[in-house]
């Protein structure tokens, strides 16, 4: 059985850097375009947070290496992507995240480790640092919910990247299959459901890929976002989102 796990653990390992780099192509879009459009950066910055606690988690408990190398590369690979929404996105958008980033993934994961090292000790640490990192991953999960919102109401896939959600739905699937052999369900809770919202995506690009956009619910969109001016390049005129 330990093998097993071990088994199934390198593959979720593989799939969760997949998934983290899914959204490379989204990115060299926004470097290309100047621009974040229409993509959320909450996505970006619950993931750089559920990878950091992940990864304390990983080296707190015995027998989760696997847990903690595979999220420390997604820290790294997040903080590359929140960069980029601060160097390209609106004002507003900008400031929010930088809000953001200093609420959750500086002072929330500095309060939880400090509160956690001098307070708690053992096994009590450790599920205390299961408790906040099950529920940051159903948070990182259900964060694209607003996206899918948007998918529905313009019938449009275009900012809900496809390789993300189906790495969500395999990363989910994989390392909640993995939690069962370890009997781990601060790992099986969180990622079962990332499982179940991941399928609900790539049902929505079944309805939707082919539909076409309704033009008018799109602008507007764009344009509550504050962003309908980035939407066309001044150079080439064409332009028009995160684990165990």
């Amino acid at each position: 059985m330990e093998g097993l796990s071990f088994f199934v653990g390198v593959v979720g390992n593989i799939i969760s850097v997949l998934m983290f780099l899914s959204p490379v192509n989204t990115f060299w879009r926004v470097i290309k375009h100047r621009s974040t459009e229409e993509f959320q950066s909450l996505p970006y910055i619950c993931t750089l947070l559920n990878s950091s606690l992940w990864t304390y988690y990983g080296i707190i408990k015995p027998g989760e290496f696997l847990v903690a190398t595979v999220n420390g590369f997604g820290i790294l690979v997040e903080i590359i992507y929140v960069t980029l929404f601060l160097i390209y996105a609106t004002k507003k958008k900008r400031a929010e995240t930088g809000i953001l980033v200093g609420i959750l993934d500086v002072g929330f994961l500095g309060a939880a480790i400090v509160v956690t090292q001098l307070a708690l000790h053992g096994e009590t640490r450790i599920s205390a640092i299961g408790c906040l990192g099950a529920g940051l991953n159903i948070i990182m999960y259900a964060s694209p919910l607003a996206v899918m919102k948007t998918v529905v109401r313009t019938k449009s896939i275009e900012f809900m990247p496809f390789f993300l959600s189906f790495f969500f739905f395999l990363n989910g699937g994989v390392w909640a299959f993995y939690a069962l052999l370890k009997h781990d369900y601060f790992l099986a809770v969180p990622n079962g459901t990332g499982f179940l919202l991941g399928f609900a995506q790539l049902v929505l690009y079944a309805l939707y890929r082919n539909a076409k956009p309704l033009k008018n619910n799109l602008d507007g969109l764009m344009e509550e976002g504050g962003q309908h001016e980035h939407l066309i390049s001044s150079s080439d005129q064409r332009t028009v989102q995160v684990n165990a």
